[in-house]
């Protein structure tokens, strides 16, 4: 059977720092963490779970909760999931999901929560254990999420760099502040911008009610739709081509760039949004607050990442 001494000779380090690794790996070095790891690798060593727990007085585990249904986000969760996997196993903590069916408080060192909305404010300000949300609120919970103000704006402004003349925002019509803060985006790109008109719309998250739209519109060429979704985006290209308009005639942009970018036809300009990333973000922050440490910031940004593709002209 293989100890912990085992793993410190491998690596060439003091038990203690093998412990460290194990028990408090914020203490620790990511080089220091990177050699351990290695070395418990190679010889196959398992941490007891069950002992650190009863040692420290915790669960090991970490409860998941999705607060919106599934089916109108694509594989956003299974990357968002993946993240938050990976970096719980560096803590050698365990992941329970808990979806609206199984709603469940308590056994757990602390919460991950997503998909919130306003409606559920009230009853997650009550939560007594340590929680991040995934997604931007203005309640003073922490949260990790995408820039989104930054990221639309920095697509608006790439898209007037192209030479359109008519701007058409297409975003969410729902009370969320990532939904406003991509309009404000797209708002702020537009104010610095010279003789160009624009038009505001907001419409349910999905392709059918963006080609609803569009059919309602008077196109004109030379026009630029810059969509709050890859979803909406799909919808409006696919409204533009069963009216057999000219394609080069028109840009779009997307924005979160999870998977549905990839199978349009042509494949999307968008902003991509780094969901594994955060999902690692999510839970280095909710192991500090387990820790008992104050957070730096309430509200943590990341940066999205433009993709250029064929949905504007070059």
């Amino acid at each position: 059977m293989v100890t912990l001494k085992d793993v410190a000779l491998k690596a060439n380090v003091s038990k203690m720092t093998v412990s460290r690794v194990i028990n408090h790996p914020e203490l620790v070095t990511d080089e220091l963490k990177a050699l351990v790891h290695q070395a418990m690798t190679e010889l196959g060593y398992k941490p007891n779970t069950v002992a650190r727990a009863l040692a420290q007085n915790r669960t090991m585990i970490v409860k998941v909760l999705i607060l919106e249904e599934w089916d109108s986000t694509e594989p956003y969760y299974m990357y968002l999931l993946k993240g938050i996997a990976e970096a719980l196993d560096q803590y050698h903590y365990a992941l329970q999901l808990v979806t609206e069916n199984t709603y469940e408080l308590g056994g757990g060192d602390g919460y991950i929560i997503t998909g919130m909305t306003r409606a559920d404010y009230d009853w997650v300000k009550e939560i007594q254990d340590p929680v991040i949300i995934f997604g931007e609120n203005d309640i003073q919970l922490p949260f990790v999420d995408s820039d989104n103000q930054k990221a639309m704006e920095e697509i608006t402004t790439f898209a007037l760099s192209k030479g359109y003349e008519h701007f058409i925002f297409v975003g969410i019509d729902v009370p969320e502040l990532f939904a406003e803060s991509r309009q404000q985006g797209f708002l702020k790109a537009m104010s610095k911008a010279k003789d160009v008109r624009y038009d505001v719309h907001r419409i349910k998250n999905s392709s059918m009610a963006a080609e609803q739209l569009l059919e309602s519109l008077s196109l004109k060429p030379n026009s630029c739709f810059i969509c709050a979704t890859d979803r909406i985006a799909i919808g409006i290209q696919r409204a533009l081509i069963s009216q057999q308009l000219n394609m080069e005639e028109y840009g779009i942009t997307g924005f979160d760039g999870v998977f549905l970018d990839r199978i349009a036809s042509p494949k999307l300009t968008t902003m991509k949004q780094d969901i594994e990333s955060m999902g690692k973000k999510c839970v280095q922050l909710l192991m500090e607050r387990i820790d008992g440490k104050q957070l730096e910031n309430v509200a943590n940004f990341c940066d999205a990442r433009l993709i250029e593709r064929d949905t504007l002209r070059k």
